[in-house]
């Protein structure tokens, strides 16, 4: 029994070992990574090859730490400071961090200095605003985006780092329940924004 239970451990270490290495990996011949995929309000989303990838941190002239090349998180707080002027508070965590818990809905996170948002919320989504993704099975830091489209019925978001296949941008049902407001993503945690909740729905 102890040595089933020594080699179900060692197994599970070398394929929770390839699984990392994989990740880093560019498996998409089509993309050099730094390279250029898409722009939003004149920021740039960069191409990264296998997502667990990182080429070195970014830095702003002024010592504002963005975050790792070219993660998810470096796209987002680098849209927010280029775009909006924004800086975070906490310029450290993962993508899944940028949710605080503890935050009720439509209150300010002072990590990040912006008002949160859960997804059940009176505050409809608007542009501009972060959408927080919470880990899973294989990617254990979470996920961030920013909406870049209000549609009918859905958001259309922009992302950096989703994959080596995916899109920079993608569309998610967006439904009202019960006068609250819901993007039908079982990982998204909820919302981050500049502007607070007002009366109007």
């Amino acid at each position: 029994m102890r040595k089933k239970i020594i080699l179900f451990t060692i197994s599970f270490f070398l394929v929770y070992i390839l699984i990392q290495l994989i990740k880093r990996v560019n498996w998409n011949p089509k993309h050099e990574i730094g390279e250029v995929l898409d722009e939003y309000n004149g920021v740039k989303v960069y191409y990264n090859g296998g997502v667990s990838n990182t080429e070195g941190r970014n830095i702003t002239q002024d010592g504002y730490n963005i975050g790792m090349k070219y993660q998810c998180v470096e796209f987002v707080k680098r849209y927010y400071y280029e775009h909006l002027n924004h800086k975070m508070p906490d310029t450290y965590g993962n993508a899944k961090d940028f949710f605080d818990k503890k935050v009720e809905d439509g209150q300010i996170n002072t990590k990040r200095n912006l008002f949160q948002y859960t997804n059940l919320s009176e505050k409809k989504p608007k542009e501009d605003d972060i959408i927080i993704f919470d880990k899973s099975i294989l990617n254990p830091y979470g996920h961030v985006a920013i909406i870049s489209k209000i549609n009918n019925g859905s958001i259309e978001i922009i992302q950096q780092n989703p994959g080596p296949f995916a899109s920079s941008r993608e569309n998610i049902p967006l439904h009202k329940k019960n006068n609250l407001w819901i993007l039908d993503n079982s990982r998204i945690l909820g919302r981050l924004s500049l502007i607070k909740a007002t009366t109007k729905k």
